[in-house]
């Protein structure tokens, strides 16, 4: 059992100041327990010991919860009391839904794997990117397959032109020395999460990372030689523990990426967009046309490049139109989309 005095232990999984200031003084004896996998019916949760009980209370919704989660249970009945707040959450809204899905919780680094093949695909990993940056986790770009190309550096430096300082690693995720370059956000107590669509590569890297022997290891599958294309082998989210002290959080693949409510996660994507805009002459300023628009004046003269523009405005519009705006009075509310 692990308690708010077991600070090296806690720390080992990631348990940090933020969560800990969260604890109140009437707290102090419950334990602390950390979400290792979510399902329909329960959850299940680790401690310093390894994988523990953990009893719902009545009516509660596993949807609320999300791997990675830090959360406070009773002594000597596991009954869960409450989650903490999170420090980071991974989330997306899918097609129809009003919420938002939880992908994961606590997320120091967010691993964006494609690889170097037709998967390579600059719009969907700026996507991604958006992700990562309204979720608060660092992100960085694993390209995998480099061995399928004969220089993957091509991959590489279209990849950092994407987000400024933004990391970017090429990875053999088959062999043991791939964990090396990665190792800077692998460290004690840290967690990443990969994301990246079906095939590129994220059950083998997870198994690598983990040390996963064969009767332990995430299942991986083979892609279609046409289109790059993979099928899902990892169904469920679930958290495990790397070799080097760290955590990593395996996802689905995920195909479509629905950009809603997300502006914060856009503006640092298209940073040299986003602060070319209040020098422009006009606060209405569509970029387009007008005169004194900073926008266009650094397309003009190289430093914008309008292919980064066509695709901001693309993102603008989608989280425009499909922000859903909640209105009528208080608990009667309805969904409608956002009027410009």
């Amino acid at each position: 059992m692990t308690g708010l005095l077991d600070t090296a232990a806690l720390s080992r999984l990631g348990f940090s100041a933020f969560f800990a200031e969260q604890v109140t003084a009437d707290e102090a004896d419950l334990l602390v327990r950390r979400i290792s996998s979510v399902h329909r019916d329960r959850l299940e949760a680790i401690d310093a010991t390894g994988p523990v009980e953990i009893e719902l209370p009545p009516n509660s919704n596993t949807a609320d919860f999300a791997v990675g989660d830090w959360v406070l249970a009773a002594r000597y009945t596991d009954l869960l009391v409450r989650r903490l707040d999170r420090q980071t959450v991974l989330q997306r809204r899918t097609e129809g839904a009003f919420g938002q899905q939880l992908a994961a919780a606590n997320v120091d680094t967010l691993f964006i794997v494609t690889s170097c093949n037709a998967d390579f695909n600059a719009a969907r990993l700026e996507r991604y990117l958006v992700m990562a940056n309204q979720a608060g986790t660092r992100p960085v770009i694993v390209l995998t397959k480099a061995d399928t190309v004969d220089d993957a550096s091509v991959y590489a430096d279209e990849a950092r032109g994407l987000q400024r300082d933004l990391p970017v690693v090429i990875v053999n995720a088959r062999s043991p020395d791939a964990i090396d370059p990665l190792m800077p956000w692998c460290g004690p107590g840290q967690t990443v999460a990969l994301v990246g669509s079906s095939g590129v590569g994220k059950s083998t890297l997870v198994n690598t990372l983990a040390g996963h022997g064969a009767e332990t290891a995430q299942k991986t599958g083979s892609i279609r030689e046409h289109d790059a294309k993979g099928r899902h082998t990892t169904t469920a989210r679930s958290l495990h523990a790397m070799a080097s002290g760290g955590w990593v959080i395996d996802t689905p693949g995920i195909r479509t990426l629905y950009v809603s409510d997300i502006t914060d996660g856009i503006d640092t994507l298209f940073a040299e967009i986003t602060e070319l805009v209040p020098h422009c002459k006009f606060r209405d300023c569509s970029h387009s046309h007008e005169k004194g628009c900073a926008v266009q004046a650094a397309i003009k003269d190289g430093t914008l490049d309008p292919d980064r523009l066509d695709r901001w405005r693309l993102l603008q519009a989608e989280n425009r139109d499909r922000t859903p705006v909640y209105s009528g009075p208080k608990g009667n509310k309805t969904l409608r989309k956002k009027k410009y």
